[in-house]
Parts: structure tokens; C-alpha cells; sequence
């Protein structure tokens, strides 16, 4: 194993300052069979803090989460330089800005500033059916544009429709489960998981025939189910619908921005199938086209800037700061998951080797139901994408074969990564990008634990129901 290589992509520093075809690379990393678990406490100190600091020191944690994600990061990185060496400790922090977190980060980017100059006008009021409907436009609709996309357009109009509602904390967390999880399961596009197994060759539209049913099996369940909830607590409620004048009729404002979502999604389509050689970065190989993509979503994410008004995103309540938390937390949680997903991707040869064993029987043959408890579980709490190419090497790595005799296992994977990232705010990006962005607009969000808490009572309960009916 040559190194943490868990998600595809390139960095941003890397791609503005150091783009060498010419270089040579460098040394490789540590194997994933070398370390030890204790390897591990530094993304258990980030994750704890992310779930206890804003509890027990809400002040300090607020003002200086940065720097707190920043030290668990140096709790890795100098241990892991004086154990096996500068030359690696560099290597690994490269390897991760380099192709794995800066990429990330960039579409995330593009994806929240084009889809925040996007203003959904009109006269809506946060009643149990209203919502409903806004909800499950955003589960169609993560397919199309991903659930960052698809969250980043809707997530301001139900903060509009339920403003005059006391009760509504539900249906932001529901909007995490659906919108920003459980929707993008049908395309390549939708999630980042699903990407990555497109970029390693499976078809486009191989999620779409082979995770249809569980996926609809998932949206109606908890559309049904958020819909009775939110009449409760309508009917507990009883609020006072606002008059606000004349109804306004639905409509879209920004334009500009919707197109350069759907150029966000062409570019994502072409880095699978465009095939330009590979360059050297900080050491890193990396594909070119992967790069022209990092540079392109960074023009795209200027362009909505330049040609956005800024009174549209003030009537949007658009504000910076929910990315700028996203990009502190996730550097530090890429760095910290690292020896985690080593370990795992050592296999039987590495520390987790027990855990690696349970997804086969006593024949050797792979046991679809366990992989998708154990993508889903690592992946409730490591960032889903590189948990599926794990889980997804384990298998086999062959797409060809998974997309057939292995099917079930493949759509087993899958559906663990997407699904199950919906368990806690970390599992995919979108999560905690929702929560900031409502709690910017003054609605109190679950703390970490007591998100995790709704999940087990609506999510899991409808996992174990896709178990019996799927894998």
C-alpha cells in the first residue's frame, strides 16, 4: 500500500503553485500494516471534540475550533515524523492535501456558492404538506446536481417556509437524511462514493438500475414518516400562519447560477471519462484532467462571485462562514481518518485484521449484509468516499465483476457509504455544512450525539428493514 490514498482528486495549493509534469515522487508512506491502533486517537480526539466541546465549552470551541482541529492534526503528524521520519510525515500530509482533501474541498466550494446565488422565490409556508413536497424535491433533485448542490439550493427556502414555526428542528435533521444523504444515491453524481466508483469503472447508470429499490424504499419510509411527525407537531403547535400580502408566485432568481451548477456536474461527468496522462504535485501523482477540473470548479466558483448580485444572496441569507467551519473541521478530520483507513486497507494484514475477516464466510464467498454494516458503520463516522474504495478493494477492486456477479455486494457498498453517512454530522460533508447554515439562521440543531441519537431511532431501524429486503 503505498500510502493514505483514500479519495481521488488534487489540491489547490498544489495545483496553483507546483504543478511539475516533470517531478520525480517522492518517498512512499507508511503501510497501513505497520501501525497500530494507537495510531487512531487523534481522529478520536477530533470527533470528540466536535461532539463534547460545543456542549461543556461552547465559548471556546466557537472562537477557536480551527486551532483545536489544528492541534489534533500535530498530534499525528509530529508523532508519525519522529516514529518513521520527516520524509513520510511529509509525504502523507501531501498525499492527503494533495489528492484528497483540497479536491474535496473545491467542489464543495463550487457547489456552495453557486447553489447560495440561487434564490427560489415565492410564498411558501412551512405547513406539514408543504414541507413534505420540499423535501422530496430535494431527494429527487440530489441525483441531478448532489446533495451538496441540491442541500445548498433548498436549505434556505424551508428556512424561509418555517420561520413563524416554533417546532421544526425535525425537518432540518429529516433535510440531512434525505437531501443531503439518501437522495444522491442514484448517480455517480449525487455522492462521492458513488463518483469514485465511476472514476474505477463502474457505469454511470449501474447505480441508478441496481439501487433504485432500495433507494425508494428509503424516501418513502421517511417521507411517510417525517410527514405524520411534522402533523404532530403542527397540530401540537397550532402556529399562526404570517400574512405577508399578496401570494408570490414560485419562481427562480439567478439564473447564472443554476447553469454553472449544471456546469459543475459536466465537469465532474468528464474527469471520469477524459483520459489527458498525469503530472507530478508535491510528489503526488496525479491525473491532468483531474486537475483541470480543480482549476475549473475554482472559475466556476468566481464566476458566481463576479456575476452574482449581492442583494440576491442577502435575501438568500447567504453568508460564508458555514463553508469556512467545513473546511477547518474536514482538513483535520482528512489527516487525523488517515492511519484509520491504512489500517483497514491492510486487510488481513493489518490491525483491524478481525473486523476485515467478518465480511466473508467460513467458504470464502463475501457476505453482502455485512458489507453494508460495515461500510455503513465506518462510514457513519469516517467520511463516506474513502470508506467505500475500501471496502470496495476489499471485494475484489474489479468493477467489471462486482457490476455483475457481484452485484449485490457492490450495491451492498454502496448503499452503506450513502446511506449510512446520514448517521452523524461528519459521515458526508453535507451534514455539518446543513448544520451551520441553520444554526447561522438562529434554529438549534442537535448537538453531535444527539444527531446521532434521531439516526438511531429513525435511521437504523429502516436499515435493518433494507437488510431483510435487499442483502
Amino acid at each position: 500500500m503505498r500510502g493514505w490514498r483514500n479519495r481521488a482528486g488534487c489540491g489547490l495549493l498544489a495545483a496553483l503553485v507546483a504543478m511539475l509534469p516533470g517531478s520525480a515522487a517522492a518517498a512512499g508512506g507508511v503501510s497501513g500494516a505497520e501501525l497500530s491502533l494507537l495510531w487512531a486517537i487523534p481522529f478520536a480526539g477530533v470527533l470528540l471534540s466536535i461532539a463534547l466541546m460545543p456542549l461543556f465549552a461552547a465559548h471556546l470551541w466557537h472562537h477557536h475550533y480551527g486551532k483545536i482541529a489544528a492541534g489534533w492534526a500535530m498530534l499525528l503528524l509530529l508523532p508519525l515524523a519522529a516514529v518513521h521520519g520527516v520524509g513520510a510525515a511529509w509525504y502523507e500530509l501531501a498525499h492527503v492535501m494533495v489528492l484528497e482533501y483540497v479536491p474535496f474541498i473545491a467542489l464543495l466550494l463550487a457547489l456552495y456558492t453557486a447553489g447560495g446565488g440561487v434564490l427560489l422565490k415565492g410564498s411558501l409556508v412551512g405547513t406539514p404538506t408543504t414541507n413534505t413536497a420540499l423535501l422530496a424535491v430535494g431527494t429527487a433533485l440530489a441525483s441531478l446536481m448532489g446533495t451538496t448542490g441540491a442541500a445548498m439550493l433548498l436549505i434556505r427556502p424551508v428556512l424561509r417556509a418555517n420561520s413563524f414555526r416554533r417546532q421544526k428542528t425535525h425537518t432540518f435533521v429529516f433535510f440531512i437524511f434525505l437531501v443531503a444523504n439518501i437522495g444522491g444515491s442514484l448517480t455517480p453524481v449525487g455522492d462521492p462514493p458513488l463518483y469514485l466508483g465511476f472514476l474505477r469503472g463502474v457505469s454511470f447508470f449501474w447505480p441508478t438500475t441496481h439501487l433504485f429499490g432500495e433507494f425508494l424504499t428509503c424516501a418513502v419510509i421517511l417521507l411517510a414518516v417525517y410527514w405524520l411527525l411534522d402533523s404532530w407537531a403542527w397540530k401540537k403547535e397550532r402556529p399562526v400562519v404570517p400574512d405577508t400580502g399578496p401570494k408570490e408566485r414560485l419562481g427562480i432568481e439567478g439564473w447564472v447560477n443554476v447553469w454553472l451548477v449544471v456546469a459543475i456536474v459536466a465537469v465532474v461527468i468528464a474527469m471520469g471519462y477524459v483520459r489527458l496522462g498525469h503530472m507530478y504535485v508535491l510528489g503526488q501523482r496525479m491525473e491532468i484532467e483531474r486537475g483541470i477540473g480543480i482549476l475549473l470548479f475554482l472559475a466556476i466558483t468566481a464566476a458566481s462571485v463576479r456575476f452574482t448580485s449581492p442583494a440576491l444572496r442577502e435575501a438568500n441569507g447567504f453568508a460564508w462562514g458555514a463553508i469556512l467551519e467545513v473546511a477547518k473541521l474536514f482538513a483535520a478530520i482528512f489527516i487525523c481518518m488517515a492511519p484509520v483507513l491504512a489500517i483497514l486497507r491492510a486487510g488481513a494484514d493489518g490491525a483491524a485484521a478481525p473486523l476485515v475477516a467478518l465480511t466473508s464466510g467460513p467458504d470464502g464467498q463475501p457476505i453482502p449484509w455485512v458489507y453494508f454494516w460495515l461500510t455503513g458503520a465506518l462510514s457513519s463516522f469516517l467520511d463516506n468516499a474513502p470508506t467505500y474504495i475500501v471496502f470496495f478493494e476489499l471485494a475484489g477492486g474489479d468493477p467489471v465483476k462486482l457490476m455483475t456477479d457481484g452485484a449485490l455486494v457492490l450495491a451492498a457498498i454502496s448503499c452503506g457509504a450513502v446511506f449510512m453517512g446520514a448517521n452523524s454530522y461528519i459521515g458526508n460533508a453535507p451534514n455539518f455544512m446543513v448544520k451551520a447554515i441553520v444554526e447561522e439562521n438562529g434554529v438549534r440543531m442537535p448537538s453531535f450525539f444527539g444527531y446521532c441519537a434521531w439516526a438511531a431511532v429513525f435511521l437504523i431501524p429502516l436499515f435493518v428493514v433494507v437488510t431483510f429486503l435487499f442483502f
